[in-house]
C-alpha cells in the first residue's frame, strides 16, 4: 500500500496538501465547534474537540472508501436522516450548554472525553462532510498511480491530518484566550451555546 503513496504524483499530492490547508484554515462547522469547545472547557477540551473531529473525519473516509457513504446518501432520505438527526445533537449540547453550572462546567474542564465523543458525533452525523469527502478525493487520483481506493486513503489521511493540526490550533486558541474571561463561566456557557445553536441551524435549513 505504501508503493502506492509513492507512484502518486507529488506535485497532485502538494496541489491537494495546499488546497486542504487553505479549506481547513477557513471558519467552518469543525472550526466553530472545537472554538466553542474551548471556549468552554478550556484549551484541552478544544484540542479533545478536534481529536475527535478529526476521527469522524476518518470514519467518512472509510466510509467512501468502501462506497457506504454514497450508498446511504442515495437511500431514499438518508441524507435528511443524517442532518436532521445532526442538528438534533448540536440543540442538546446548545441546551447542556446554555443550562450549565458554572462550577459544574469547571470541573468538565478537567475530563476530555465528552469533548472527544461530541466532535466525534457532530462530525460523523453531518452527511456535507461525507458528501465533500467523495467529492474531494476522487479528483487527486490516478490510474496508474495504482487502486483508487488506496489512493484515496492516503490522501484521506492527509486531509484530516491537516485538519487535526488546524482545528486543534483553534480549539486551543479558543481556550487560552477565554481563560481570560473563565470567571464569567456562564457567559461562555452561553457564548458556547449560540454557536452550537447556529451550527444546528445551519446543518438542518442549509
Amino acid at each position: 500500500m505504501f508503493e502506492t503513496l509513492l507512484a502518486m504524483d507529488g506535485l497532485t499530492i502538494a496541489t491537494f496538501l495546499g488546497a486542504g490547508i487553505l479549506l481547513n484554515l477557513t471558519p467552518g462547522a469543525d472550526v466553530l465547534f472545537a472554538t466553542a469547545s474551548g471556549m468552554a472547557g478550556g484549551w484541552r477540551a478544544g484540542i479533545a474537540a478536534a481529536v475527535g473531529i478529526g476521527l469522524g473525519s476518518l470514519a467518512h473516509v472509510a466510509l467512501a472508501v468502501v462506497g457506504v457513504s454514497a450508498v446511504i446518501i442515495a437511500l431514499p432520505y438518508g441524507y435528511d436522516i443524517l442532518r436532521y438527526a445532526g442538528a438534533a445533537y448540536l440543540l442538546v449540547l446548545a441546551w447542556q450548554s446554555w443550562h450549565a453550572r458554572p462550577e459544574a462546567a469547571a470541573r468538565g474542564r478537567a475530563r476530555l472525553w465528552p469533548a472527544l465523543r461530541r466532535g466525534f458525533l457532530t462530525n460523523l452525523l453531518n452527511p456535507k462532510v461525507a458528501l465533500f469527502i467523495m467529492a474531494l478525493l476522487p479528483q487527486f487520483t490516478a490510474p496508474e498511480a495504482g487502486p483508487i481506493w488506496q489512493q484515496m486513503l492516503w490522501l484521506g489521511l492527509i486531509f484530516t491530518a491537516t485538519g487535526l493540526i488546524i482545528t486543534s490550533g483553534y480549539g486551543a486558541l479558543a481556550g487560552l484566550f477565554g481563560g481570560a474571561l473563565r470567571t464569567r463561566m456562564r457567559l461562555m456557557n452561553r457564548l458556547s451555546s449560540l454557536i452550537f445553536g447556529g451550527l444546528a441551524a445551519r446543518l438542518a435549513f442549509n
